[in-house]
């Protein structure tokens, strides 16, 4: 079975956690027995989390020689200039021992409508923000969020939307579904 989950703000990427968290896991939203996760995002990501209780897929769906696409949009601080954008998508940016991959990037306008988030994310009155999409076929650890930051555009809310041809769409935050042999396609398994 493949599952696609809306994983909310303040959700980790797991079943389990260290006594005394202060994160939710994926326990608390009653998925079937013997589903794992299929990679991972931050507790402070949301968006598109792929599930699954087949050995392979995990392998299949991160290994960055299968170049399997995802897309990501990034609320970032301020109005990134197209040197930044170039900066974002060219590659090269250091994450950590990694140098990243050149990516497709664009800012979105108009800005996507997501419902608020809880808690909201830090506003200040004299710093504009805009939203960007970005595509990657890797996946290292807060990847994004360093990215933004390494060109001067700290993210503020990120949000994982699509992987391979299957998009989030209105999935609400916090629910689940198992997805039809056409999305499994989409999502090239």
């Amino acid at each position: 079975m493949l599952l696609a989950f809306h994983k909310p703000y303040g959700v980790l990427s797991q079943f389990t956690t260290e006594q005394g968290s202060r994160w939710r896991t994926l326990a608390d939203f009653k998925l079937p027995r013997y589903v794992y996760a299929l990679g991972r995002l931050d507790a402070d990501s949301e968006g598109l989390l792929l599930l699954s209780d087949e050995p392979g897929l995990n392998s299949r769906l991160l290994d960055p020689r299968h170049a399997h696409r995802r897309v990501y949009w990034a609320q970032v601080e301020r109005l990134p200039d197209p040197g930044a954008l170039n900066r974002l998508s060219r590659g090269g940016l250091k994450i950590d021992d990694h140098l990243s991959l050149p990516c497709q990037v664009g800012r979105l306008e108009p800005a996507p409508a997501f419902a608020p988030r809880d808690p909201p994310i830090r506003y200040r009155k004299n710093v504009p923000d805009c939203w960007l999409a970005l595509e990657l076929i890797e996946g290292k650890n807060r990847q994004i969020r360093r990215m933004t930051a390494a060109v001067g555009h700290p993210t503020l809310r990120l949000m994982r939307v699509r992987i391979g041809d299957f998009s989030l769409g209105d999935l609400a935050p916090g629910k689940w579904r198992e997805l039809t042999a056409s999305e499994r396609a989409a999502v090239g398994v």
